[in-house]
C-alpha cells in the first residue's frame, strides 16, 4: 500500500466518525481540519467548528460551541461551554463557561460553572470556583481559587521556589489587582482586595486590602 492508499483509508475512517456524530445530533458545518477520536463522546446540540481536534477520553456536553482551532485531550466540557482557540489536556470545564481565545488548560485544571477565561491565560493544576473571571494575560498554577473572584490583567502565581511547587489559596469574592504576583504559599482571604502592581508574599485576612509596592517618587530632571 502506498501513501495515497493509506491517506484514503485514514480519510474514510475520519469521515465515518464525523458522520456518526452528525447522525447523533452534533452540528459540524465544515469538516475541514476536524479530527475526532474513536472514544470521544459529544452530546446532541453541540457545534464543532473547523480546525478542532478532540482526542482521548474527551466529553463535550450539549449546546457547546467548540472551536475554531481547539484541541481537547482527555477533557470534559459540560453543557453550554464556548471554547475558542483553546488547548486543553486532562482538564474539567463546568457548564456555561466561556474560554478563549488563546487559552491553555494544563493537567489537573478544574473549572467551575459560568467562568470567563479570556485571551492569553494559562491554568495548571488549579481549581477555579463558579462565576470567577480571569480575563487576560494571566498564569494560575497550583492554586485553589474560590467563587466570584475577579483576576486583574497580568496576574501571575509564583508557585515554584526552585525546589518545590507550593499552592496558593484565594477566597470567595476576592478582587486581585492588575499586574499582581502571588508568591506561594500564600492565602488571600474571602472578599480581600489587592492593589495593582503588588507582590503578595504574606497572607491577607478576610476583607483586607493589601498594598505591596514601593511608594512613587518623582525626581526633577537634571538640566
Amino acid at each position: 500500500m502506498d501513501y495515497s492508499e493509506l491517506r484514503s483509508l485514514t480519510e474514510e475512517e475520519r469521515a465515518g466518525i464525523l458522520e456518526r456524530h452528525r447522525r447523533g445530533g452534533v452540528f459540524i458545518p465544515c469538516a475541514e481540519g476536524v479530527i475526532i477520536g474513536e472514544n470521544v463522546v459529544i452530546a446532541s446540540g453541540a457545534l464543532i467548528l473547523p480546525g478542532c481536534m478532540l482526542w482521548g477520553e474527551t466529553f463535550v456536553g450539549g449546546d457547546c460551541v467548540i472551536g475554531p482551532n481547539t484541541l481537547l485531550y482527555d477533557t470534559t466540557a459540560a453543557d453550554g461551554c464556548v471554547l475558542n482557540n483553546v488547548h486543553s489536556e486532562s482538564a474539567s470545564i463546568g457548564a456555561d463557561t466561556r474560554i478563549g481565545p488563546w487559552v491553555r488548560l494544563r493537567p489537573g485544571t478544574r473549572l467551575g460553572r459560568g467562568l470567563r477565561i479570556g485571551n492569553f491565560v494559562e491554568i495548571k493544576n488549579a481549581d477555579i470556583g463558579d462565576g470567577s473571571k480571569i480575563a487576560h494575560l494571566s498564569y494560575i498554577g497550583d492554586a485553589d481559587f474560590g467563587r466570584d473572584i475577579n483576576v486583574g490583567c497580568g496576574l501571575a502565581v509564583a508557585n515554584y521556589d526552585g525546589n518545590q511547587k507550593h499552592r496558593t489559596v484565594v477566597g470567595d469574592g476576592a478582587f486581585l489587582g492588575c499586574h499582581n504576583s502571588l508568591v506561594s504559599p500564600v492565602t488571600v482571604g474571602a472578599g480581600a482586595y489587592t492593589a495593582a502592581g503588588s507582590v503578595i508574599t504574606e497572607d491577607i485576612p478576610e476583607g483586607g486590602f493589601a498594598i505591596a509596592r514601593a511608594r512613587q517618587v518623582n525626581k526633577e530632571k537634571r538640566q
